[in-house]
């Protein structure tokens, strides 16, 4: 059991000071402790290996990486940033509201955050708008719809939540990390000057193309907006009808996007090729691998010691505080969805029986205090921001 944990805290150690891939660290561990040290049938470690969440990680991120490529989620962006009409104040505020819906239909945080901030920060620099104030509402938008249902962190809270018997949750599991984001990106909106934004006279309309991922310009000329064609209305129908068949069908989310993908891809709508190669293979490795080591050392019992360390910070009074500001110091330097909840969240039930505490409280301090610090500039998100800020704002 000290083994198992003693390797849990190397894989997370490394996830924050190194750039090893921590998937494939966490597979050799889980090999080499449940064979050999611990005993375990070979056949018992592999079956850890999360197949259902592997299915629904790549077909989502194949879905949506089609869609932005051949440049649906780009021209509906462009036209809600449009619809402000240059209004400096509420711009922000659009991109925010773009950011939550885009990422919370599928694309997740990274990939919406890599479709809205090249375009966010040229519009942003148009209008005046400091760098600053865009980066906080595309980057918490896109965070503050992560854990939706087919949003990839989103599925990968829900595999979790439902191996420790908490399914069911997904609504509430997405309605907290949301009004989280929501109340801390706003005050930070108008505490750091957005409101002086609405005191501005009216500017010249701001009309946006897509984004480079769709293939237009994303310098501070700002360009007119491209007309949506048949491949476009094709995804379009597509992504509605798997929302549709996920909430009211309750279809599995993985294989419908995986179907939509084979549809797109058979009329000629999208390039599923390109999509494939531009997957986040790294971090799909990474949740898998580390889903494994902790299937291992759940087999071992040394879950039961990580859960007492985290116990012994804690009361029943302040384990939603302390928990969250543990998983959001490691989640400033580690993967969230890939390191962070799966190596937390398993630890629910042993922290509610020992404190007396909720066990979905301490579930949202979890995945509520990993998301709140991804903006920091050594997470991904913050650092797709200030990637793309126009060069002459970098210096």
């Amino acid at each position: 059991a000290w083994i198992s944990l003693a390797a849990l805290i190397i894989a997370i150690t490394l996830s924050m000071i190194s750039s090893v891939n921590v998937g494939v660290v966490s597979l050799a561990f889980a090999w080499i402790v449940g064979v050999y040290l611990g005993g375990m049938p070979l056949a018992k470690v592999i079956a850890t290996f999360p197949i259902d969440l592997l299915l629904n990680l790549v077909g989502v991120t194949l879905l949506f990486g089609m869609a932005n490529n051949n440049g649906t989620l780009g021209r509906i962006a462009a036209r809600a940033v449009a619809a402000c009409r240059g209004n400096a104040g509420v711009i922000p505020i659009m991109f925010f509201v773009i950011a939550v819906t885009l990422s919370s239909i599928g694309p997740g945080n990274i990939a919406t955050t890599a479709i809205l901030a090249p375009m966010a920060m040229a519009v942003g620099m148009r209008a005046s708008i400091p760098p600053f104030l865009t980066a906080l509402m595309v980057g918490n938008g896109a965070q503050a719809g992560a854990l939706s249902r087919f949003a990839p962190t989103g599925i990968i809270v829900a595999k979790n939540m439902e191996a420790i018997g908490l399914a069911g949750h997904e609504t509430s599991t997405y309605v907290n990390n949301l009004m989280a984001h929501a109340v801390v990106t706003f005050a930070g909106y108008f505490l750091f000057g957005g409101w002086k934004l609405f005191t501005r006279k009216k500017a010249a309309p701001v009309e946006v193309a897509q984004t480079d991922q769709a293939g237009a310009r994303t310098d501070a000329e700002v360009v007119d907006i491209e007309a949506f064609e048949w491949k476009h209305w094709v995804t379009i129908v597509v992504l509605v009808t798997l929302v549709i068949a996920v909430i009211e069908w309750q279809a599995h989310v993985g294989m419908a996007a995986l179907t939509g993908a084979a549809l797109l891809s058979l009329v000629g709508a999208a390039n599923e090729k390109d999509a494939i190669k531009k997957m986040p293979w790294s971090v799909i490795l990474m949740v898998c691998g580390v889903t494994v080591l902790i299937g291992v050392l759940s087999a071992s019992r040394g879950m039961d010691l990580f859960t007492d360390m985290l116990a012994t910070i804690s009361t029943p009074g302040t384990v939603t505080f302390m928990i969250a500001l543990v998983t959001g110091a490691v989640s400033v330097y580690s993967s969230t969805s890939g390191v962070v909840l799966p190596a937390f969240l398993p630890t629910v039930p042993g922290l509610a029986q020992r404190l007396g505490a909720d066990p979905l409280s301490i579930a949202a301090s979890m995945y509520v205090g990993g998301h709140l610090v991804d903006l920091s500039p050594l997470s991904t998100i913050g650092a797709l921001c200030i990637a793309a800020l126009p060069n002459e704002l970098e210096a």
